[in-house]
Formats: structure tokens, sequence, C-alpha cells
């Protein structure tokens, strides 16, 4: 039976080996996998990297070499759902090493990829049938670069 599984596939300039090296080594359950390399037919140099496999939390990853053509946007992100303030401080310190902070937990690592940082929680609070709640919630979430749990909590019990 054929794999039907998606493969991610990023496209990078030049760094999509020392991208795969990065990412597994920021996230605990990843893997690298096959890097392929240009050979003398080309068109790259001879040697050089292709693509670069790896796995981060199960999802499958290609970095392709693709030259400067195409950079990322916001218009795609990946969600790290958090359990803890622990989990999100980990994952914001690593990934915006490098990078860039911006609003409501989304960061640029040092590759220009978008990420959002997300507790768990905050989307229980978010979400909350009490509309007041929700609404306090919401509000101090869109003050925040990195989320702030405790912040949220106090906000979404009216403190």
């Amino acid at each position: 039976m054929t794999d039907t599984t998606f493969t991610t596939c990023l496209w990078f300039d030049t760094e999509a080996e020392a991208a795969a090296h990065y990412y597994t080594g920021i996230f605990k359950n990843s893997a690298l996998g096959k890097v392929t390399r240009y050979t003398e037919a080309g068109p790259g140099e001879p040697g050089s990297v292709v693509t670069a496999e790896f796995q981060l939390n199960g999802q499958r990853f290609v970095g392709l070499n693709g030259g400067p053509h195409f950079t990322f946007s916001e218009a795609i992100s990946f969600q790290i759902p958090c359990a803890d303030q622990a989990e999100v401080d980990y994952y914001w310190d690593r990934l915006t090493e490098g990078g860039a902070e911006s609003d409501c937990g989304w960061l640029k690592d040092r590759y220009g990829l978008s990420w959002q940082v997300i507790p768990t929680a905050l989307i229980d609070m978010i979400t909350d049938p009490d509309p007041e709640k929700a609404a306090r919630a919401t509000r101090a979430m869109l003050t925040m670069h990195k989320i702030d749990i405790a912040a949220l909590r106090r906000a979404y019990d009216g403190a």
C-alpha cells in the first residue's frame, strides 16, 4: 500500500541541511533522515545538498535547497501546543534565537519560518462558553508576544 501521509516541503536558499539539524535539536521527538546531494549531472554544485529529510513530533519534512526565489511568510505557520509555561518558554526561547518575536504567541525563527507557540490553556480560555471570561482572556492575549499563562489566567478570572 502506498504511504498516504503528507510531507511538508520547506524551500530554503541553501540552508536545508543546517535547518534540519537546527529543528531536530529543538524538538525532543525528532529525527534526521536522508540527505540527497547533487551529482555531476547538476544542476547544482556536485556534492552540495539538494534535500534534507527530518521528522519533528512525527511530522515529516523535507528541506529543499531551491535558491533565493521564494521565502517564507506568515501565511503558513506551525502551531506548537504546549502543556504549561515551561514548555512555552522552552520553544519560545529556542525558536526566537536569531529570529523575531511577534504578537499573540507568533514568532519567526532564524530561517524566517513562522511558528505559533500556543498553550493549550489559551484555547480553553478563549473558547469558554462564558463570553466575559473568553473576552477577558482574548484581550489579554492580544497584548502579549510570548503567551504568559498566569497573566491569561488572571485576566480570565477577572482578577
